[in-house]
């Protein structure tokens, strides 16, 4: 699911690209950049977050192990945006410009990310009653509850689905570059963090006042976002011809 993710991602964000003068071998080329970045930088998260419970005192070799999962978004999107930055430095590429062309694709991509979680097993969510409350087999070796419990990753799937649409529709009315992308910001520190509202996997030790880290995480994304979104503003209003009355 990953895989396809990236897929899906790459190659719509190739096609949007061209309306602001992207070649698709341009938004393709980047690819390899973003996924060793975002790889890495969630798998680095996932590591460091759960370092007691999983791997203090284990064999190294777990550390490497991401085909049994263990990866955690807000990393990658870091370790993405970071490899991807580096690409357009190297490359003198336009950075906003890019970023708004991949944003939408980023929000398609979280999708089939999130089905993959739930194929997985991980990131359930807490015990419900609701009919469309979720059973998980009791030999997933992820040992989620076998008790109905929230799809939390279908909450997360359906409302990353309705965000791509809405920056896709951004994307074609936008105002200045960075726009789409510190929209993205905005859009999925809050869906996300309504989504863990419902997430029952984390144990006592990784909340803190009632807060995951992914709360914690979404204040300082969403605060980003809004401060690229003044700057990048007010940048693109200082660079407009000043009007003078006669």
């Amino acid at each position: 699911m990953i895989a396809i993710a990236f897929l899906a991602g790459l190659w719509t964000a190739s096609r949007r690209g061209l309306r602001d003068g992207f070649r698709p071998e341009q938004v393709l080329d980047v690819g390899p950049w973003l996924i060793a970045g975002a790889i890495l930088g969630a798998r680095i998260v996932y590591v460091t977050t759960y370092w007691r419970e999983q791997f203090a005192g284990g064999s190294i070799w777990e550390i490497f192990m991401i085909q049994r999962g263990g990866l955690v978004y807000y990393g990658g999107l870091i370790g993405a945006a970071l490899g991807g930055t580096l690409y357009v430095r190297l490359k003198k590429l336009p950075l906003w410009k890019l970023g708004d062309v991949l944003a939408p694709s980023i929000a398609l991509g979280y999708v089939f990310g999130r089905i993959g979680c739930l194929l997985n097993g991980c990131c359930y969510g807490k015990p419900s009653s609701l009919p469309w409350a979720i059973r998980f087999p009791a030999d997933n070796p992820n040992h989620p509850p076998t008790t109905p419990v929230h799809p939390t990753q279908v909450y997360d799937a359906l409302l990353s689905l309705i965000l791509y649409a809405g920056l896709a529709w951004l994307y074609r009315r936008k105002k200045f570059d960075g726009q789409v992308f510190g929209t993205y910001l905005l859009g999925y520190a809050c869906t996300r963090s309504f989504v863990e509202l419902f997430r029952g996997d984390y144990t006592p030790i990784h909340l803190h006042g009632g807060l995951t880290p992914a709360h914690l995480i979404s204040i300082g994304v969403f605060a980003t976002g809004v401060v690229l979104l003044v700057l990048l503003r007010r940048r693109r209003l200082g660079a407009l011809p000043q009007t003078h009355p006669s």
